[in-house]
């Protein structure tokens, strides 16, 4: 997965955080969580406010 895959990348924290609620997530742990996911293969250079907003946005809706 790369930055770009955000509903990819949201799915996948759903799995490995189901009690979080991605709301109350930092961006700086969000960034870590993301980078932590065992399919994730991405520079971490290519990171940044807007990706991590459409992260935490997908994975809200994810959630719902």
């Amino acid at each position: 997965m790369k930055w770009t895959d955000v509903n990819d990348i949201a799915i996948e924290l759903v799995d490995a955080h189901p009690d979080v609620d991605p709301l109350s997530v930092r961006f700086t742990d969000l960034r870590d969580w993301v980078m932590a996911l065992p399919e994730f293969d991405d520079d971490p250079e290519h990171c940044g406010e807007k990706i991590l907003e459409a992260i935490q946005m997908a994975w809200l809706d994810e959630c719902d």
